[in-house]
């Protein structure tokens, strides 16, 4: 199981990712969820991926074994849209590729994706790309998408992302969204994949791996805590006989 968490805010954009895999009690590892493709002063785009990490591990080595070459590929798309329809192409050809006409109905190769990025003339764009490769994307009444193990850090969005959101607090909100769910899910785990895109800047603004010995994690997952503690504590009682 995984987590990820991807925005789209008037500033620019936020991505957060877990690095678990689970596929048993004996069998978890670390893979990294975050890929990043770029083209500086041109294109910067980031995919997380969640689901069958043998199908997302491919999706990702195809795209980037084909950017640069003479074909359509991630870096020579003309829009945004146009590269979540590339990203949903090569999502159905691999799963194709690895389960021709769906014989094997009983191993799940889904894998779902979320793209963001800027390319050079139009705005930021954000998309959650389905395993099936179609795709919806975020407006400015719907400004984040998750994929993976999704309910234990959905309520902390709902209640604080918003367009208008600054880019730190928004990232703050991210990491507070991954604790609320590693405290109830142990298939999501540390350490977590961040980046920051400042609108227009072409290049990731901050990019940074927290793990469960960062500081400002430590402090943020104490401080959090203490205010829900306190809070609750502070709460008038019901009027009960």
């Amino acid at each position: 199981m995984t987590y990820c968490v991807a925005m789209r805010l008037a500033e620019g954009l936020v991505f957060a990712s877990d690095s678990r895999t689970n596929a048993g009690f004996d069998q978890i590892s670390t893979f990294r969820k975050m890929h990043v493709f770029e083209k500086p002063g041109e294109r910067q785009l980031v995919l997380l991926s969640a689901g069958n990490l043998a199908t997302s591990q491919s999706v990702i080595s195809l795209l980037e074994r084909r950017a640069g070459s003479g074909d359509s590929n991630l870096m020579n798309t003309q829009s945004m849209f146009e590269t979540a329809e590339l990203v949903g192409q090569t999502i159905r050809e691999v799963t194709r590729r690895d389960n021709p006409n769906g014989a094997m109905s009983h191993v799940d190769f889904s894998c779902s994706l979320i793209l963001g990025g800027q390319i050079k003339g139009e705005a930021p764009r954000l998309f959650n790309i389905y395993p099936e490769g179609n795709f919806i994307e975020a407006t400015e009444e719907t400004p984040y998408f998750q994929i993976g193990e999704s309910k234990y850090g959905k309520p902390i969005l709902d209640r604080i992302i918003h367009y208008h959101l600054s880019l730190e607090r928004a990232y703050q909100c991210a990491l507070i969204s991954f604790d609320s769910t590693m405290k109830s899910n142990l298939s999501v785990g540390m350490p977590l994949d961040i980046a920051l895109y400042r609108r227009d800047q072409l290049t990731l603004w901050f990019r940074d791996r927290v793990t469960d010995q960062s500081e400002y994690f430590l402090q943020l997952r104490q401080q959090w805590h203490q205010g829900i503690q306190s809070l609750f504590a502070s709460l008038d009682p019901p009027d009960v006989p």
